[in-house]
Protein backbone atom coordinates (compact mmCIF):
# COMPACT_ATOMS: atom_id res chain seq x y z
CA UNK A 1 0.00 0.00 0.00
CA UNK A 2 2.72 2.44 0.91
CA UNK A 3 4.49 1.95 -2.41
CA UNK A 4 1.38 3.10 -4.25
CA UNK A 5 0.93 6.17 -2.11
CA UNK A 6 4.40 7.40 -3.02
CA UNK A 7 4.35 6.54 -6.74
CA UNK A 8 4.65 9.66 -8.89
CA UNK A 9 3.22 10.07 -12.35
CA UNK A 10 5.47 8.85 -15.14
CA UNK A 11 7.17 11.48 -17.32
CA UNK A 12 4.73 11.23 -20.21
CA UNK A 13 1.72 11.71 -17.94
CA UNK A 14 3.43 14.69 -16.33
CA UNK A 15 3.99 16.23 -19.74
CA UNK A 16 0.36 15.75 -20.69
CA UNK A 17 -0.87 17.31 -17.48
CA UNK A 18 1.44 20.29 -17.68
CA UNK A 19 0.01 21.02 -21.10
CA UNK A 20 -3.64 20.52 -20.21
CA UNK A 21 -4.24 21.15 -16.50
CA UNK A 22 -4.18 24.34 -14.44
CA UNK A 23 -1.62 24.79 -11.71
CA UNK A 24 -2.60 22.59 -8.76
CA UNK A 25 -1.31 25.21 -6.35
CA UNK A 26 -4.08 27.51 -7.56
CA UNK A 27 -6.54 25.34 -5.65
CA UNK A 28 -5.73 26.61 -2.22
CA UNK A 29 -6.20 23.97 0.44
CA UNK A 30 -6.69 21.05 -2.00
CA UNK A 31 -4.47 17.99 -1.97
CA UNK A 32 -6.01 16.73 -5.21
CA UNK A 33 -4.42 18.09 -8.38
CA UNK A 34 -7.10 18.55 -11.04
CA UNK A 35 -7.22 16.11 -13.96
CA UNK A 36 -6.06 16.99 -17.42
CA UNK A 37 -8.35 17.60 -20.36
CA UNK A 38 -10.29 15.01 -22.29
CA UNK A 39 -8.63 14.15 -25.54
CA UNK A 40 -7.38 11.20 -27.54
CA UNK A 41 -5.11 8.75 -25.73
CA UNK A 42 -3.78 5.33 -26.60
CA UNK A 43 -2.30 2.88 -24.09
CA UNK A 44 -0.22 0.65 -26.33
CA UNK A 45 1.37 -2.74 -25.76
CA UNK A 46 -0.10 -3.37 -22.29
CA UNK A 47 -1.77 -6.43 -20.83
CA UNK A 48 -5.48 -5.63 -20.75
CA UNK A 49 -7.88 -7.08 -18.16
CA UNK A 50 -11.33 -6.11 -19.47
CA UNK A 51 -13.17 -8.09 -16.70
CA UNK A 52 -16.04 -8.64 -19.14
CA UNK A 53 -13.99 -11.05 -21.24
CA UNK A 54 -10.69 -12.80 -21.75
CA UNK A 55 -7.45 -11.00 -20.98
CA UNK A 56 -5.43 -9.58 -23.84
CA UNK A 57 -1.75 -10.36 -23.41
CA UNK A 58 -0.56 -7.34 -25.38
CA UNK A 59 -2.96 -4.86 -26.86
CA UNK A 60 -4.07 -1.26 -27.12
CA UNK A 61 -6.81 0.73 -25.41
CA UNK A 62 -7.96 3.88 -27.20
CA UNK A 63 -9.70 6.70 -25.32
CA UNK A 64 -11.53 9.44 -27.20
CA UNK A 65 -13.44 12.30 -25.56
CA UNK A 66 -13.90 10.53 -22.23
CA UNK A 67 -15.02 7.18 -23.64
CA UNK A 68 -13.28 3.94 -24.50
CA UNK A 69 -13.33 3.91 -28.29
CA UNK A 70 -11.70 0.53 -28.91
CA UNK A 71 -9.41 -2.11 -27.46
CA UNK A 72 -7.62 -5.19 -28.64
CA UNK A 73 -4.55 -6.50 -30.40
CA UNK A 74 -5.41 -4.73 -33.64
CA UNK A 75 -6.96 -1.54 -32.24
CA UNK A 76 -6.03 1.40 -34.46
CA UNK A 77 -4.28 4.33 -32.84
CA UNK A 78 -5.87 7.56 -34.14
CA UNK A 79 -3.63 10.17 -35.70
CA UNK A 80 -2.45 12.72 -33.16
CA UNK A 81 -3.22 10.54 -30.15
CA UNK A 82 -1.15 10.87 -26.99
CA UNK A 83 0.49 7.45 -26.83
CA UNK A 84 1.44 5.80 -23.55
CA UNK A 85 3.93 2.95 -23.73
CA UNK A 86 2.21 0.13 -21.84
CA UNK A 87 4.96 -2.46 -22.15
CA UNK A 88 5.20 -4.35 -18.85
CA UNK A 89 2.04 -2.65 -17.52
CA UNK A 90 -1.52 -3.85 -16.91
CA UNK A 91 -4.74 -1.98 -17.71
CA UNK A 92 -7.72 -2.54 -15.39
CA UNK A 93 -11.13 -0.92 -15.14
CA UNK A 94 -11.29 1.53 -12.25
CA UNK A 95 -12.60 0.11 -8.99
CA UNK A 96 -15.72 1.22 -7.13
CA UNK A 97 -16.20 1.48 -3.37
CA UNK A 98 -19.96 1.17 -2.86
CA UNK A 99 -19.82 1.32 0.95
CA UNK A 100 -18.39 4.66 1.98
CA UNK A 101 -19.22 8.28 2.83
CA UNK A 102 -16.10 9.55 1.12
CA UNK A 103 -16.19 13.29 0.52
CA UNK A 104 -18.66 13.89 3.36
CA UNK A 105 -16.22 13.58 6.24
CA UNK A 106 -12.68 14.86 6.54
CA UNK A 107 -11.68 14.56 10.20
CA UNK A 108 -14.12 12.38 12.09
CA UNK A 109 -13.06 13.39 15.60
CA UNK A 110 -12.58 16.81 17.13
CA UNK A 111 -13.51 18.89 14.07
CA UNK A 112 -17.26 18.91 13.68
CA UNK A 113 -17.18 21.40 10.80
CA UNK A 114 -15.43 18.82 8.61
CA UNK A 115 -18.16 16.18 9.07
CA UNK A 116 -21.29 16.33 6.90
CA UNK A 117 -22.45 12.72 6.85
CA UNK A 118 -25.86 13.17 8.46
CA UNK A 119 -28.73 15.56 9.12
CA UNK A 120 -30.67 16.03 12.36
CA UNK A 121 -33.90 14.07 12.73
CA UNK A 122 -34.88 10.53 11.84
CA UNK A 123 -36.47 11.06 8.39
CA UNK A 124 -34.50 12.96 5.75
CA UNK A 125 -35.30 11.30 2.40
CA UNK A 126 -34.68 14.53 0.47
CA UNK A 127 -31.15 15.03 1.87
CA UNK A 128 -28.66 14.34 -0.91
CA UNK A 129 -25.04 13.35 -0.36
CA UNK A 130 -24.22 15.12 -3.64
CA UNK A 131 -24.61 18.57 -2.06
CA UNK A 132 -22.22 17.75 0.77
CA UNK A 133 -19.36 16.33 -1.27
CA UNK A 134 -16.01 18.06 -0.76
CA UNK A 135 -14.00 17.58 -3.99
CA UNK A 136 -10.85 18.73 -2.20
CA UNK A 137 -11.01 16.19 0.63
CA UNK A 138 -7.58 14.71 1.32
CA UNK A 139 -9.27 11.29 1.26
CA UNK A 140 -9.98 11.61 -2.46
CA UNK A 141 -6.38 11.68 -3.66
CA UNK A 142 -5.11 8.79 -1.54
CA UNK A 143 -8.13 6.71 -2.54
CA UNK A 144 -7.98 7.20 -6.29
CA UNK A 145 -4.22 6.63 -6.44
CA UNK A 146 -4.75 2.91 -5.71
CA UNK A 147 -7.18 2.58 -8.61
CA UNK A 148 -10.53 3.44 -7.02
CA UNK A 149 -11.96 5.80 -9.61
CA UNK A 150 -15.54 6.16 -8.40
CA UNK A 151 -17.56 5.60 -5.23
CA UNK A 152 -21.09 5.41 -3.92
CA UNK A 153 -21.04 8.03 -1.19
CA UNK A 154 -23.97 7.78 1.20
CA UNK A 155 -25.35 9.76 4.14
CA UNK A 156 -25.84 8.08 7.52
CA UNK A 157 -27.90 8.55 10.66
CA UNK A 158 -31.59 8.32 11.49
CA UNK A 159 -34.03 5.87 9.96
CA UNK A 160 -34.20 7.44 6.51
CA UNK A 161 -30.76 9.00 6.05
CA UNK A 162 -31.09 10.48 2.59
CA UNK A 163 -29.86 9.74 -0.92
CA UNK A 164 -26.49 8.36 -1.96
CA UNK A 165 -24.61 9.55 -5.05
CA UNK A 166 -22.21 7.83 -7.42
CA UNK A 167 -19.22 10.14 -7.79
CA UNK A 168 -16.04 10.08 -9.86
CA UNK A 169 -12.95 10.91 -7.81
CA UNK A 170 -11.69 13.69 -10.06
CA UNK A 171 -12.92 17.21 -10.51
CA UNK A 172 -13.01 20.58 -8.79
CA UNK A 173 -16.76 20.64 -8.11
CA UNK A 174 -19.41 18.08 -7.27
CA UNK A 175 -21.29 18.61 -10.59
CA UNK A 176 -18.03 17.88 -12.41
CA UNK A 177 -17.62 14.62 -10.48
CA UNK A 178 -21.15 13.24 -10.40
CA UNK A 179 -22.15 10.11 -12.30
CA UNK A 180 -25.58 9.55 -10.71
CA UNK A 181 -26.80 12.26 -8.35
CA UNK A 182 -29.68 10.30 -6.79
CA UNK A 183 -28.44 6.72 -6.95
CA UNK A 184 -30.14 5.14 -3.92
CA UNK A 185 -32.19 5.93 -0.81
CA UNK A 186 -30.60 4.93 2.50
CA UNK A 187 -32.84 3.33 5.16
CA UNK A 188 -31.77 1.83 8.47
CA UNK A 189 -34.66 -0.09 9.96
CA UNK A 190 -34.88 0.13 13.75
CA UNK A 191 -33.58 -3.05 15.32
CA UNK A 192 -35.38 -5.31 17.75
CA UNK A 193 -34.49 -5.53 21.44
CA UNK A 194 -32.66 -8.81 20.87
CA UNK A 195 -28.92 -8.40 21.14
CA UNK A 196 -26.95 -11.65 20.87
CA UNK A 197 -23.74 -13.02 22.32
CA UNK A 198 -20.25 -11.96 21.38
CA UNK A 199 -18.03 -9.02 20.63
CA UNK A 200 -20.04 -7.22 17.96
CA UNK A 201 -23.57 -6.96 19.30
CA UNK A 202 -24.91 -5.45 22.51
CA UNK A 203 -26.31 -7.96 25.05
CA UNK A 204 -30.03 -8.17 25.67
CA UNK A 205 -31.29 -5.93 28.41
CA UNK A 206 -34.22 -8.25 29.15
CA UNK A 207 -37.63 -7.73 30.67
CA UNK A 208 -39.34 -4.36 30.55
CA UNK A 209 -36.42 -2.66 28.79
CA UNK A 210 -36.66 -5.02 25.83
CA UNK A 211 -40.41 -4.45 25.64
CA UNK A 212 -39.88 -0.68 25.63
CA UNK A 213 -37.31 -1.00 22.85
CA UNK A 214 -39.68 -3.10 20.76
CA UNK A 215 -42.61 -0.71 21.30
CA UNK A 216 -40.46 2.21 20.19
CA UNK A 217 -39.25 0.18 17.22
CA UNK A 218 -42.80 -0.61 16.16
CA UNK A 219 -43.79 3.06 16.30
CA UNK A 220 -40.80 3.95 14.14
CA UNK A 221 -41.65 1.23 11.62
CA UNK A 222 -45.24 2.45 11.46
CA UNK A 223 -44.01 6.00 10.81
CA UNK A 224 -41.73 4.72 8.05
CA UNK A 225 -44.52 2.74 6.41
CA UNK A 226 -46.81 5.76 6.53
CA UNK A 227 -44.20 7.98 4.94
CA UNK A 228 -43.55 5.51 2.11
CA UNK A 229 -47.28 5.05 1.45
CA UNK A 230 -47.77 8.83 1.47
CA UNK A 231 -45.06 9.14 -1.17
CA UNK A 232 -46.80 6.59 -3.39
CA UNK A 233 -50.15 8.36 -2.95
CA UNK A 234 -48.47 11.69 -3.74
CA UNK A 235 -47.05 10.22 -6.94
CA UNK A 236 -50.48 8.98 -8.01
CA UNK A 237 -52.04 12.40 -7.37
CA UNK A 238 -49.31 14.14 -9.38
CA UNK A 239 -49.75 11.65 -12.24
CA UNK A 240 -53.49 12.25 -12.27
CA UNK A 241 -53.01 16.02 -12.37
CA UNK A 242 -50.48 15.70 -15.21
CA UNK A 243 -53.11 13.88 -17.28
CA UNK A 244 -56.02 16.14 -16.38
CA UNK A 245 -55.28 19.81 -15.64
CA UNK A 246 -58.93 20.36 -14.68
CA UNK A 247 -58.29 18.58 -11.39
CA UNK A 248 -57.35 20.71 -8.35
CA UNK A 249 -53.68 21.56 -8.45
CA UNK A 250 -51.88 19.35 -5.86
CA UNK A 251 -49.75 20.97 -3.20
CA UNK A 252 -46.05 20.50 -3.86
CA UNK A 253 -44.15 18.46 -1.25
CA UNK A 254 -40.38 18.23 -1.79
CA UNK A 255 -39.98 15.49 0.83
CA UNK A 256 -42.55 13.14 -0.68
CA UNK A 257 -41.49 14.01 -4.22
CA UNK A 258 -37.93 12.96 -3.43
CA UNK A 259 -39.12 9.44 -2.55
CA UNK A 260 -41.16 8.73 -5.68
CA UNK A 261 -38.45 6.90 -7.73
CA UNK A 262 -37.76 4.65 -4.74
CA UNK A 263 -41.30 3.73 -3.70
CA UNK A 264 -42.01 2.85 -7.33
CA UNK A 265 -39.02 0.54 -7.54
CA UNK A 266 -37.30 2.61 -10.21
CA UNK A 267 -34.22 3.20 -8.04
CA UNK A 268 -32.77 0.99 -5.29
CA UNK A 269 -33.06 1.35 -1.55
CA UNK A 270 -30.02 0.64 0.62
CA UNK A 271 -31.11 -1.25 3.74
CA UNK A 272 -28.48 -1.25 6.49
CA UNK A 273 -28.45 -4.68 8.16
CA UNK A 274 -25.82 -7.03 9.59
CA UNK A 275 -27.52 -9.73 11.66
CA UNK A 276 -29.48 -12.53 10.03
CA UNK A 277 -32.68 -11.43 11.77
CA UNK A 278 -32.24 -7.84 10.61
CA UNK A 279 -31.44 -8.92 7.05
CA UNK A 280 -34.56 -11.10 6.87
CA UNK A 281 -36.72 -8.31 8.27
CA UNK A 282 -35.22 -5.83 5.83
CA UNK A 283 -35.99 -8.09 2.86
CA UNK A 284 -39.52 -8.75 4.13
CA UNK A 285 -40.09 -5.02 4.64
CA UNK A 286 -38.86 -4.25 1.12
CA UNK A 287 -41.21 -6.83 -0.36
CA UNK A 288 -44.12 -5.52 1.69
CA UNK A 289 -43.49 -1.96 0.50
CA UNK A 290 -42.54 -3.03 -3.05
CA UNK A 291 -39.05 -1.52 -2.80
CA UNK A 292 -35.94 -2.51 -4.73
CA UNK A 293 -33.62 -3.60 -1.87
CA UNK A 294 -29.87 -3.77 -1.53
CA UNK A 295 -28.52 -4.99 1.81
CA UNK A 296 -25.61 -2.88 3.08
CA UNK A 297 -23.25 -4.29 5.69
CA UNK A 298 -24.30 -7.94 5.54
CA UNK A 299 -21.92 -9.27 8.19
CA UNK A 300 -24.00 -12.44 8.63
CA UNK A 301 -25.34 -12.57 5.06
CA UNK A 302 -23.31 -15.71 4.38
CA UNK A 303 -25.42 -17.57 6.95
CA UNK A 304 -28.61 -16.96 4.93
CA UNK A 305 -27.10 -17.00 1.46
CA UNK A 306 -29.81 -19.33 0.16
CA UNK A 307 -32.50 -16.93 1.39
CA UNK A 308 -30.85 -13.95 -0.34
CA UNK A 309 -30.45 -15.95 -3.54
CA UNK A 310 -34.11 -17.00 -3.42
CA UNK A 311 -35.25 -13.39 -3.06
CA UNK A 312 -32.60 -12.07 -5.48
CA UNK A 313 -31.36 -9.46 -3.03
CA UNK A 314 -27.78 -8.19 -3.57
CA UNK A 315 -25.37 -7.34 -0.76
CA UNK A 316 -22.81 -4.56 -0.42
CA UNK A 317 -20.51 -6.43 1.96
CA UNK A 318 -18.55 -4.18 4.31
CA UNK A 319 -17.18 -6.49 7.01
CA UNK A 320 -14.57 -8.57 5.21
CA UNK A 321 -11.66 -7.19 7.23
CA UNK A 322 -13.52 -7.00 10.55
CA UNK A 323 -12.77 -9.12 13.60
CA UNK A 324 -15.20 -11.99 14.30
CA UNK A 325 -18.40 -10.86 16.04
CA UNK A 326 -18.72 -13.83 18.37
CA UNK A 327 -16.20 -15.50 20.59
CA UNK A 328 -16.78 -18.91 19.02
CA UNK A 329 -16.47 -17.74 15.39
CA UNK A 330 -13.53 -18.91 13.32
CA UNK A 331 -10.83 -16.30 12.80
CA UNK A 332 -11.53 -16.24 9.07
CA UNK A 333 -15.32 -16.02 9.27
CA UNK A 334 -15.40 -12.59 7.60
CA UNK A 335 -12.54 -13.24 5.18
CA UNK A 336 -14.37 -16.26 3.76
CA UNK A 337 -17.86 -14.71 3.59
CA UNK A 338 -17.47 -13.46 -0.05
CA UNK A 339 -16.51 -16.94 -1.23
CA UNK A 340 -19.60 -18.43 0.42
CA UNK A 341 -21.88 -15.83 -1.14
CA UNK A 342 -20.32 -16.41 -4.57
CA UNK A 343 -20.83 -20.19 -4.35
CA UNK A 344 -24.47 -19.64 -3.39
CA UNK A 345 -25.00 -17.38 -6.41
CA UNK A 346 -25.75 -14.26 -4.36
CA UNK A 347 -25.04 -10.99 -6.11
CA UNK A 348 -22.63 -8.98 -4.01
CA UNK A 349 -19.87 -6.40 -4.03
CA UNK A 350 -16.99 -5.98 -1.59
CA UNK A 351 -16.78 -2.53 -0.01
CA UNK A 352 -14.44 -0.87 2.45
CA UNK A 353 -17.24 0.00 4.85
CA UNK A 354 -15.23 3.06 5.83
CA UNK A 355 -16.31 6.70 5.86
CA UNK A 356 -13.28 7.78 3.85
CA UNK A 357 -9.87 7.54 5.50
CA UNK A 358 -9.49 3.79 4.92
CA UNK A 359 -11.46 3.48 1.69
CA UNK A 360 -8.09 3.21 -0.05
CA UNK A 361 -7.76 -0.33 1.37
CA UNK A 362 -10.56 -1.65 -0.84
CA UNK A 363 -8.30 -3.52 -3.33
CA UNK A 364 -6.50 -5.30 -0.49
CA UNK A 365 -9.82 -6.21 1.09
CA UNK A 366 -10.81 -7.93 -2.16
CA UNK A 367 -7.37 -9.52 -2.26
CA UNK A 368 -7.92 -10.95 1.22
CA UNK A 369 -11.21 -12.49 0.09
CA UNK A 370 -9.35 -14.07 -2.84
CA UNK A 371 -7.03 -15.75 -0.34
CA UNK A 372 -9.99 -17.27 1.54
CA UNK A 373 -12.17 -18.99 -1.03
CA UNK A 374 -13.16 -16.35 -3.57
CA UNK A 375 -11.63 -16.80 -7.02
CA UNK A 376 -9.28 -14.04 -8.19
CA UNK A 377 -11.53 -13.27 -11.14
CA UNK A 378 -14.53 -12.88 -8.86
CA UNK A 379 -12.50 -10.81 -6.39
CA UNK A 380 -11.76 -8.33 -9.17
CA UNK A 381 -15.39 -8.34 -10.32
CA UNK A 382 -16.54 -7.67 -6.76
CA UNK A 383 -14.90 -4.24 -6.83
CA UNK A 384 -15.45 -3.37 -10.51
CA UNK A 385 -18.31 -4.90 -12.49
CA UNK A 386 -20.57 -6.25 -9.74
CA UNK A 387 -21.06 -3.01 -7.76
CA UNK A 388 -21.75 -1.19 -11.03
CA UNK A 389 -24.38 -3.78 -12.01
CA UNK A 390 -25.99 -3.79 -8.57
CA UNK A 391 -26.34 0.01 -8.66
CA UNK A 392 -27.59 0.14 -12.24
CA UNK A 393 -24.55 1.65 -13.93
CA UNK A 394 -23.09 -1.51 -15.44
CA UNK A 395 -23.62 -0.01 -18.88
CA UNK A 396 -21.25 2.84 -18.01
CA UNK A 397 -18.67 1.48 -15.59
CA UNK A 398 -16.98 -1.65 -14.29
CA UNK A 399 -15.34 -3.09 -17.40
CA UNK A 400 -13.12 -2.10 -20.31
CA UNK A 401 -15.51 -2.07 -23.25
CA UNK A 402 -16.05 0.23 -26.19
CA UNK A 403 -18.53 2.98 -25.36
CA UNK A 404 -18.03 2.91 -21.60
CA UNK A 405 -16.66 5.72 -19.49
CA UNK A 406 -12.86 5.67 -19.54
CA UNK A 407 -12.20 5.04 -15.85
CA UNK A 408 -8.94 3.12 -16.07
CA UNK A 409 -5.99 2.29 -13.85
CA UNK A 410 -2.65 1.24 -15.33
CA UNK A 411 -0.36 -0.62 -12.94
CA UNK A 412 2.90 -2.55 -12.89
CA UNK A 413 1.27 -5.64 -11.35
CA UNK A 414 -1.84 -7.19 -9.84
CA UNK A 415 -4.19 -4.35 -8.87
CA UNK A 416 -5.30 -6.23 -5.74
CA UNK A 417 -1.74 -6.59 -4.42
CA UNK A 418 -0.38 -4.04 -1.94
CA UNK A 419 3.07 -4.04 -3.54
CA UNK A 420 1.68 -2.93 -6.92
CA UNK A 421 2.33 0.61 -8.15
CA UNK A 422 -0.16 2.73 -10.08
CA UNK A 423 1.60 4.26 -13.08
CA UNK A 424 -1.26 6.05 -14.88
CA UNK A 425 -4.84 6.84 -13.99
CA UNK A 426 -7.76 7.99 -16.12
CA UNK A 427 -11.12 9.14 -14.75
CA UNK A 428 -13.84 10.07 -17.23
CA UNK A 429 -11.17 9.93 -19.92
CA UNK A 430 -9.02 12.56 -18.22
CA UNK A 431 -5.45 11.81 -17.04
CA UNK A 432 -5.21 12.19 -13.27
CA UNK A 433 -2.00 13.20 -11.44
CA UNK A 434 -0.87 10.72 -8.81
CA UNK A 435 0.18 13.37 -6.29
CA UNK A 436 -1.62 13.17 -2.93
CA UNK A 437 -1.37 14.47 0.58
CA UNK A 438 0.90 11.50 1.28
CA UNK A 439 3.34 12.42 -1.47
CA UNK A 440 3.27 16.08 -0.42
CA UNK A 441 4.17 15.17 3.16
CA UNK A 442 6.83 12.75 1.97
CA UNK A 443 8.50 15.45 -0.10
CA UNK A 444 8.24 17.91 2.77
CA UNK A 445 9.83 15.70 5.40
CA UNK A 446 11.98 13.17 3.53
CA UNK A 447 15.22 15.10 4.20
CA UNK A 448 14.40 16.03 7.79
CA UNK A 449 17.01 14.89 10.31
Amino acid sequence: MMSRAFTLCAPLCVALLVATAPDASAQLGSYNPPPGARGTYAIKGARIVPVSGAEIASGTVVIVDGKIQSLGVNATVPAGANVIDGKGLVVYPGMMDAGTSLGLSEVSQGAAATVDVSETGSFNPNAQAFFGINPHSAHVGVTRVVGITHVLSRPTGGIMSGQAAIMNLAGSTAPEMVVVQRAALVIELPRSGFGGRGFGFAPTTGGANTQDVNRTRQRQLDSLRTMLKDAEAYAQVMDAYAKDKLLPRPRQDVVLASMVPFVRGLSPVLLIADRTTDIREAVAFAEEMKLKPIVVGGREAWQIAAYLKQHDVPVLLSSVMDLPSREDDNYDVNYSAPGILAKAGVRFAITSGDAGAEARNLPYTAGMAAAFGLSKDDALKSVTLWPAQILGVGDKLGTIEAGKMANLVITDGDVLEAKTNTKFLFIDGRPVPLDTKHTALFEQFKDRK
